[in-house]
């Protein structure tokens, strides 16, 4: 619609401009005007022919203003042609890559049609293991039945095992108490035979291991512990006189101690805490003998009895009241006390009682009705490493 309209105002602006031109070139021409010293009649084809390319030049002007596909025929025409070509070359192109894209298109297609029938394979193998997998879930189901069954006989044989393991490791922790007693009678055996041997060869004055003199020290500057030890080492000459030599005076030093067990026991008491000191014969030794060898034995102070505190105990039945079975009895619970007491460190030779309330607790069994009872052999007092260690046997309450 808008090119028949530019056309029509075409039409009516160069009758309107032709109208005028040719008024105005009749009106130079009566007027016989001239222009640059013409004629007149030239002047008017002048102006004729100026009012013509006004005519042509605005007509121009008004379809270029109006029409923008005019303007670009005009000017970008060149421009618009190379695109053109570039366009059709670029369309060839992709139309060779469209064939392309076709060609794997249908490589495609193809491939998805196999892939499907391989998919329709696939499910088809996929329902016949899911029908096995519901098959071999009925087989399996009493297979874990049993299976369950036998996690329980071997939790139940664990708990077995575990406790024949904890019967054989007790058993075990017995049979090493067992082969220490044996051990430390094998020691006493020893002993006793070496005391046997030096009996028969003359008067034993001291034996083995025998205590000659004993201190409880706890130091407060270390410059103290010549003065301590040289204090015991008296104390324990004083003795072996005594024993080894009765009736002399003790004019010169008879004990023998060597150096390095003298620097050793030095530098034990040197550091902080209270310790019992002993002096022991290194050998057994004969009366009259004019050398006393010794050891130094040092241990920490400590605490082996509570007053009240039971140290051993025992059951006696019915068919166990006689009297040479209750004296047995009593000497055995409290030979197991002194045991006790000597496993804790204590030092003392021999457990202090009264023999009178024991013989009295004797009878007291003795007349007692049927019915087991409980003894219990009970520390009296608080005692330390160096101290006596006082009990009391006594039925448990």
């Amino acid at each position: 619609m808008s090119g028949w309209l530019l056309i029509l105002s075409l039409l009516v602006l160069g009758g309107v401009l032709s109208t005028l031109g040719d008024r105005l070139g009749s009106r130079v021409g009566k007027a016989r005007l001239s222009l640059f010293n013409m004629r007149p009649r030239r002047t008017a084809v002048v102006i004729t022919v100026l009012t013509g390319s006004l005519i042509s030049a605005l007509s121009l002007g008004l379809m270029l203003l109006v029409s923008r596909q005019l303007r670009v025929g005009l000017f970008e025409l060149d421009a618009l042609q190379q695109k053109l070509s570039e366009s059709r070359q670029q369309l060839k192109a992709n139309l060779a890559e469209l064939e392309k894209n076709r060609s794997a298109l249908a490589s495609a297609e193809q491939d998805r049609r196999t892939a499907r029938a391989q998919t329709q394979e696939v499910e088809t193998k996929l329902g016949e293991a899911k029908q096995k997998a519901a098959q071999l879930r009925e087989e399996l189901e009493p297979l874990q039945a049993q299976r369950q069954t036998l996690e329980a006989e071997r939790d139940r044989l664990s708990q077995d095992i575990a406790a024949r393991d904890a019967d054989i490791r007790r058993t075990e922790t017995e049979l090493a108490a067992v082969r220490n007693r044996i051990s430390a009678g094998e020691d006493e055996l020893k002993q006793l035979e070496r005391n046997l041997i030096a009996l028969r060869r003359g008067d034993v004055a001291l034996s083995s291991g025998q205590t000659l003199a004993r201190t409880t020290v706890q130091l407060e500057n270390p410059s103290q512990a010549k003065e301590v030890i040289d204090r015991l080492l008296r104390e324990a000459n004083l003795t072996a006189y005594s024993r080894v030599l009765p009736g002399d005076k003790p004019e010169k030093q008879i004990i023998l101690v060597p150096r390095s067990d003298v620097e050793r026991l030095r530098k034990m008491i040197s550091k902080p805490g209270t310790w019992v000191v002993s002096m022991r014969s290194a050998t057994n030794v004969l009366r009259g003998e004019s050398i006393v060898y010794a050891i130094p034995d040092v241990r920490p102070n400590r605490t082996v009895a509570r007053q009240g505190e039971v140290l051993a105990s025992a059951t006696l039945d019915s068919a166990q009241r006689s009297p040479d079975t209750i004296r047995t009895s009593m000497n055995l619970l409290l030979a197991s006390a002194f045991a006790e007491v000597r496993r804790r460190g204590s030092l003392t030779e021999g457990l202090q009682f009264d023999p009178n309330a024991l013989s009295q607790l004797g009878q007291q069994l003795v007349n007692r009705e049927s019915g087991s009872v409980n003894l219990q052999v009970v520390a009296a007092r608080t005692s330390e490493s160096a101290d006596p260690v006082m009990v009391l046997i006594q039925l448990a309450q």
